[in-house]
């Protein structure tokens, strides 16, 4: 993750809640920022889960992939 530079400066912190979907195939659908703190930090958040698409895996129900919505927080957290 990259503390975006903006945030950095203004001393953003916070927990930025992200909600997408895993379909069937395991793509990733329907990003959206569900609670935000701004200064860049929503962005890189989507950012993060669009590059760790491939870790997610869809939900099997009665032996067939099914399509799962998840919500994830994600936390921003200055060390001084």
């Amino acid at each position: 993750m990259r503390y975006p530079s903006e945030a950095r400066r203004n001393g953003t912190q916070g927990r930025v809640i992200v909600n997408f979907i895993v379909e069937e195939n395991g793509t990733l659908t329907n990003i959206k920022v569900v609670r935000g703190i701004g200064d860049g930090c929503d962005e890189e958040a989507v950012r993060i889960i669009k590059i760790s698409s491939s870790l997610w895996k869809p939900g099997v129900q009665n032996g067939k992939p099914v399509r799962v919505s998840y919500t994830v927080p994600i936390s921003f957290q200055l060390s001084y």
